[in-house]
């Protein structure tokens, strides 16, 4: 790995810091980055569940935003093995108070418009379990590679007491079509790959050990490709997603901040959190 790939995907405790500074105080960076050529993965590391806290979503953000500035022509979002990303690390957003649970949901956004616009192509190498949140960063990227398994994916928010915010289900819609969309995002439903792989959710299946290799193998298909012809289609076949990013997101960010704090999301969430809390202390 590089200096300027590490150095840039490293933002700890909620700042940027110097390669030198984390490296001294045994910090550990939330976001591996290796380049495969022209390819950059950056991968999700964030024990044990790859869960969504501020700080894993601005690194996230600053790693895809600098990636094209640092050479790399197309980028391949991973997890580890078994686990792409649980989506928000629920019991950690619920210690936030109101200041910071606004700016949590304006980063969420502002990292799922950076993957929209992204000016170079990003493939989702989906792991293993993507719920939630974890669904939700792949429907902005270009394509989905997903392993075969007994995993599940898809957007379980009103299970969890959280109206679907309206962004998430545009993007949802725009890749599996309205009937889909709603019975997934009404239900709240979690999937296996294959259904997922059916209805249009994920793009291809394959083994577990081959998801990371396909989809830099896939990026590399594109950057072979004419590279003003490539990227001129790729920009007018996205346009719609310019479009939904173009809006002010002000007063939908208004209405998830207020859904978040209303009784029946406060109630159900901090239900989750207990019941997980005793089956991680069963186990």
């Amino acid at each position: 790995m590089g200096h300027n790939s590490r150095l840039n995907a490293l933002i700890l405790a909620g700042s940027h810091k110097s390669l030198a500074e984390a490296l001294i105080s045994g910090e550990v960076l939330v976001i591996r980055s290796t380049d495969h050529g022209a390819v950059r993965e950056l991968q999700l590391n964030r024990p044990p569940a790859n869960a969504l806290s501020p700080d894993l979503i601005a690194a996230l953000r600053h790693a895809v935003e600098s990636a094209p500035q640092d050479g790399a022509r197309a980028l391949v979002i991973s997890g580890v093995p078994g686990r792409f990303s649980a989506g928000l690390d629920i019991p950690l957003l619920l210690t936030l108070d109101r200041p910071a649970i606004v700016t949590m949901w304006r980063e969420f956004y502002a990292l799922l418009g950076t993957l929209a616009l992204s000016p170079i192509p990003i493939a989702a190498a989906i792991t293993g379990h993507a719920t939630a949140g974890g669904t939700v960063l792949p429907l902005f990227c270009d394509y989905r590679v997903a392993a075969q398994g007994e995993w599940k994916l898809g957007l379980n928010e009103v299970q969890v007491g959280l109206p679907l915010p309206p962004v998430i289900f545009a993007g949802l819609r725009r890749l599996i079509g309205a009937h889909q969309a709603e019975r997934l995002a009404v239900g709240g439903l979690l999937i296996p790959p294959d259904e997922a792989a059916r209805i249009g959710l994920v793009d291809e299946l394959v083994p577990l050990d081959q998801v990371v290799s396909r989809a830099i193998e896939w990026s590399r298909g594109l950057l072979a490709l004419p590279v003003d012809a490539m990227a001129v289609t790729r920009r007018s076949a996205r346009a719609d997603l310019f479009e939904i990013f173009a809006a002010s997101f002000d007063r939908e960010l208004e209405q998830v901040n207020t859904t978040w704090w209303s009784p029946e999301a406060q109630t159900t969430l901090r239900v989750l959190v207990d019941r997980l809390a005793r089956k991680k202390v069963s186990s």
